[in-house]
């Protein structure tokens, strides 16, 4: 196992099959070399008794150095709890900004949010509003 230098991973000859190499300076630290020759830098981590693989970035936009550096930083987070892979999955589960608006107006229209006072909120703001969400998207 080498250590990940930018040399040794622009050297790496794509395989038939995808291809995992790991650096000898940081346990789970790694490269992942694909058929088509992309290169992306990888972290394997253990949390709450599940092997978890989190992709860094790709090689190139990412540097050996950096990808280390983040590696180590999310070996932190790690070792503190949390899960940086579960973490990921659930902001593309997230709203959208255009989902929010939606459901924002959805709910006005219906009348389940107030105005001033408690009151519900005015045709005319509804209309102001409804217009802002269509410049928006």
């Amino acid at each position: 196992m080498p250590k990940l230098t930018k040399r040794f991973v622009e050297g790496v000859e794509p395989a038939a099959k995808g291809q995992a190499i790991w650096d000898d300076e940081l346990p789970g630290f790694g490269l992942r070399v694909y058929p088509s020759g992309k290169r992306s830098y990888i972290l394997q981590y253990r949390a709450r008794g599940r092997s978890r693989r989190y992709t860094i970035g790709l090689h190139g936009v990412w540097t050996p150095e950096t990808a280390r550096r983040e590696a180590k930083a999310l070996l932190g987070r790690v070792a503190r709890g949390d899960d940086p892979t579960e973490e990921r999955d659930e902001d593309r589960r997230a709203l959208t900004v255009k989902q929010l608006c939606e459901q924002y107006i959805e709910e006005m229209e219906a009348g389940l949010i107030m105005g001033k006072g408690g009151r519900p909120k005015k045709a005319t703001t509804i209309e102001i509003d409804v217009g802002r969400k269509a410049k928006a998207t």
